[in-house]
């Protein structure tokens, strides 16, 4: 009896959404039109540790779909600040803020069109202790996270928008 109640809930549940549009964004593996996108992605240096730790970590995501042609440029700057959260009486730092901002831009080398202008950001907490090698450590660690999600929020982002592009050049195409 449970089964068939769950199995009727199922089917309530997925009739709704097969007439929604959705579709997985990578059907198709790396022949997917946006694996081959995302693969055709060029992202040049990046200034500073964040931007190198930035670049490698879009390099890993976007070189998945495999070797592809260049097509577009990822023009990324990057805005790494510290400040100080919680000061005690004596005036010295409890906590701190690390905060990790890109401002990014997507170009069409061929035609110089701006495909994608966004930004992407990400903070972390940091418990500033007595050991200074731990606080290091901590704020090291901390600027890490955070390039891999800013990375994982921009190559999704990018992603997006290379599907809307292909949708609209299909729709396009007589």
């Amino acid at each position: 009896m449970r089964a068939a109640v769950a199995l009727l809930a199922a089917l309530a549940v997925a009739l709704p959404l097969s007439g929604c549009g959705l579709q997985p964004m990578y059907a198709g593996g790396s022949d997917a039109a946006v694996s081959q996108g995302l693969a055709a992605v060029d992202v040049p240096a990046i200034p500073g540790r964040g931007g190198w730790l930035v670049r490698n970590a879009l390099q890993d995501r976007l070189e998945a779909g495999g070797e592809e042609p260049t097509r577009y440029r990822l023009d990324v700057r990057l805005d790494d600040s510290l400040e100080a959260l919680g000061v005690l009486n004596d005036d010295t730092i409890s906590r701190e803020r690390r905060i990790l901002r890109a401002r990014y831009q997507l170009i069409d080398i061929e035609s110089g069109e701006i495909v994608l202008d966004a930004t992407a950001g990400s903070d972390a907490g940091i418990d500033v202790v007595s050991s200074e090698y731990a606080t290091i450590a901590a704020e090291q660690t901390a600027l890490e996270n955070l390039a891999e999600e800013i990375a994982d929020r921009m190559t999704t982002t990018i992603a997006l928008a290379l599907r809307e592009r292909e949708r609209a050049r299909e729709t396009a195409a007589p």
